[in-house]
């Protein structure tokens, strides 16, 4: 028996993600007040993702419960959608972006932090703060993933879902810079155009590979092929 019932940490890893919302746009930076604010960071999108399916995932436990016992096919239809959506944005966003996040902002970090967290930004955002923006995604979703078994849809499907998110949010950065003439993360601007155009795709077969690897530890951690 599970020391603390996984839908207690839905509940908690909801809430956690609701303070780290609340606390980081509380910020007054001035990247917030320029053109796409909080959205042109992928940082932020990611907590979103996050936050509405940890949501989901809480609303889904709630149905659950109520409809236990209950004979009404049409309330066990609808909870079966809820899973459904639950299922689809673990594997198609919540995953491979949280993932995503988690290691491209460290491994830039490491290389050289101005490029991507100036040290500017530790007068406005605590280390805790920062931690919760950037490092506890990837353990949360691990524990949603370990805990509930997430039925993934069709490969070709999903990577085209994935295809669709990674390219959209570039087409966004590129379009930021075309209004603005500053790129969103300065590691654009030391990229000549060709070099970004490897980069962009790069990143686009990258959070793939991580949906790819969502998929295999989905299955790993179930066994779902026996």
């Amino acid at each position: 028996m599970a020391l603390v019932p996984c839908q207690v940490l839905r509940a908690a890893i909801l809430l956690s993600y609701c303070s780290i919302l609340c606390n980081y746009k509380a910020i007054d930076m001035p990247a917030h007040q320029t053109y796409g604010g909080s959205w042109k960071f992928l940082t932020f999108i990611d907590l979103v993702i996050q936050a509405v399916f940890f949501g989901i995932c809480v609303l889904t436990d709630l149905s659950s419960l109520l409809t236990k016992g209950n004979d009404s096919q049409e309330q066990e239809r609808q909870l079966k959608k809820l899973i459904s959506l639950r299922d689809w944005v673990m594997a198609v966003l919540a995953f491979p972006v949280g993932v995503f996040v988690v290691t491209m902002f460290w491994s830039i970090y490491i290389y050289d932090r101005e490029l991507v967290y100036p040290k500017l930004l530790d007068n406005f955002i605590p280390a805790w703060l920062n931690h919760g923006m950037h490092t506890t995604v990837l353990p949360f979703v691990l524990i949603e993933m370990r805990t509930t078994h997430h039925q993934y849809p069709s490969r070709s499907c999903g990577l085209a879902a994935v295809c669709t998110f990674a390219v959209g949010y570039i087409l966004w950065v590129c379009w930021i810079h075309h209004v603005t003439g500053v790129w969103v993360y300065l590691l654009l601007e030391h990229l000549s155009p060709g070099v970004k155009i490897i980069f962009f795709a790069a990143v686009t077969v990258i959070i793939n590979i991580f949906y790819l690897v969502g998929e295999v530890l989905n299955n790993y951690i179930w066994d779902t092929q026996k």
